[in-house]
């Protein structure tokens, strides 16, 4: 997967360093191993040059935190030298399993904590890094995209505010609008889409998919998740189908208009697995709406494909549609944080994005072009080949 030529025969930005916010400790150390296990075992010719000095390491995680005080408020702190530094800095908006004393009571960390907590470690860095990248992989605010009434527009102000703090780039994973990009359209923006981790993740934990045109349908639940849905249709030559959703715009329930049926567009399902792909599973009504609606067009196994899963109102939704047959597997990735009952389900399959998100960093840091690395075209053909033919101990390695 990764052209490891391109960056022995270029020179670092500057020195490598790694700031996962505590929202994203566990990826973070994850990414650091495969940093360490990478450089070490590079063979540099330019390893001896003062320009690569500090280049092999333990460890290229930078100290930081955001101690709070009794009242709530906080402040960021970083605990060594970061001048002439090329900071990743990464955080999870999502995480609300980290809580902090408020007044002497327990408060979970909402979005918005997360984000101010990302801003505080951005201004401790008083300007002293030579570059610093922020990887969100769940874009804050990213459904308040756009203005439909007299209301803010919080993901363009965020992306606005970050630039203006200094920030060089923001990666994204699977932004729920990626035209929220024109906001910043001068600076570094890359959404990056998870297929591939996808389609490893499925096929590393089932051994009997039949990746092919009478036996798999790759399904949208709605138009906005199109474009997913049509490319991993594309990759792995089968058909496709959508639904709409048909909403009532009389009503405002909970913010948005309920919807009123799930129209299906597609051809006949005739038992075949059906691998339905969204960027988020919220509640997960939706998606159990489109299973039933499946199971009556007689659709064979059904995966639920999400890169975040939130779960807001729990999993009992998802035990009961699994006992009753309607979904056969839900697949998400760790870029939002996964309680540990959601990783005990049998029913889980969790997708890894730490190599991938080591790949980018080290890519980015040797500034060469992540280009292939955001087109997985290729990977998911060597993939689905090696699985057919059977060779698992490939699948692993890929």
């Amino acid at each position: 997967m990764h052209d490891d030529k391109r960056n022995l025969d270029s020179v670092p930005e500057g020195k490598l360093g790694i700031i996962p916010l505590e929202s994203c400790s566990e990826i973070g150390k994850a990414i650091d191993k495969y940093l360490v296990k990478w450089r070490c075992t590079r063979q540099h010719e330019h390893e001896n040059d003062i320009t690569f000095r500090g280049y092999m390491r333990d460890s290229y995680i930078v100290g930081a935190s955001c101690p709070r005080f009794g009242t709530g408020e906080a402040k960021g702190r970083i605990d060594q030298s970061i001048r002439g530094y090329d900071l990743f800095i990464l955080v999870d908006v999502t995480n609300y399993s980290l809580t902090y004393r408020l007044c002497g009571m327990e408060n979970h960390m909402s979005p918005d904590d997360h984000y101010q907590d990302l801003k505080r470690v951005i201004a401790a860095a008083c300007g002293k890094a030579k570059r610093i990248t922020v990887i969100m992989p769940f874009l804050y605010e990213s459904r308040q995209h756009r203005r439909t009434a007299r209301e803010s527009m919080d993901c363009a102000l965020a992306l606005q505010e970050l630039v203006n703090m200094g920030v060089d780039n923001i990666i994204t994973f699977d932004a729920h609008d990626p035209r929220v990009l024109n906001a910043i359209p001068l600076n570094g923006f890359e959404t990056v889409q998870p297929a591939y981790q996808f389609v490893k993740g499925i096929l590393g934990a089932c051994d009997d998919i039949r990746v092919d045109n009478d036996h798999l349908m790759i399904i949208s639940p709605d138009e906005g998740a199109t474009g997913r849905a049509v490319f991993l249709a594309s990759v792995l030559g089968v058909d496709m189908g959508m639904f709409y959703k048909r909403r009532d715009y009389s009503r405002i329930i909970d913010g948005m208009n309920p919807i009123v049926a799930h129209e299906f567009l597609g051809s006949t399902l005739n038992g075949k697995d059906v691998w339905v792909i969204d960027d988020m599973i919220s509640s997960g009504g939706s998606m159990i709406d489109v299973a039933k609606e499946l199971k009556k067009r007689n659709a064979g196994r059904i995966f639920v494909i999400s890169t975040f899963g939130l779960f807001t109102n729990g999993l009992e939704k998802f035990d009961r549609a699994v006992e009753e047959g309607l979904i056969y597997r839900v697949v998400c990735t760790n870029l939002t944080y996964q309680s540990p009952e959601l990783l005990a389900r049998p029913y889980y399959i969790s997708c890894d994005m730490s190599k991938y998100i080591a790949y980018i960093i080290d890519t980015l840091n040797h500034n060469a072009s992540i280009s292939d690395l955001l087109d997985p075209y290729n990977r998911i053909k060597n993939l689905v080949r090696a699985y057919n033919d059977k060779r698992i101990e490939d699948i692993e390695d890929m």
